[in-house]
């Protein structure tokens, strides 16, 4: 399985601007694979990124807006991308302001459907 995922993460990490990506346990935030260039802090990613979508999953709850499968943060320094991927992981990419999020999540989904598998 770890194979299978580490090829997702070449994939997601091809995308010009994605500076790297990671699958995290959501329920706690911990790295299960990644793979991030250098000066990336994985482990502060990967923290928050699980929060994060622990937050705006508890909010879409509370709203009836179902379940969220997407998240996208834009910050000035960058962006952070945030997928659901069954069973209790996330799909996470860290990316250049200027990322083509369309082709980012395009991959991140598809990684999130082979983690299903």
């Amino acid at each position: 399985m770890t194979d299978r995922l580490s090829r997702s993460l070449d994939r997601i990490s091809r995308v010009r601007g994605v500076r790297g990506s990671m699958f995290v346990a959501a329920e706690d935030g911990i790295m299960v694979v990644q793979l991030l260039m250098e000066g990336v802090n994985g482990r502060a990613v990967a923290a928050f990124a699980a929060s994060l979508a622990r937050k705006v999953s508890g909010a879409a709850a509370a709203t009836g807006a179902g379940k969220v499968r997407f998240i996208q943060m834009a910050a000035e320094g960058g962006t952070l991308l945030v997928a659901q991927a069954p069973p209790e992981l996330l799909v996470v990419a860290v990316a250049d302001p200027g990322v083509n999020v369309g082709l980012a999540r395009l991959e991140m989904m598809r990684a999130a459907e082979g983690a299903a598998r």
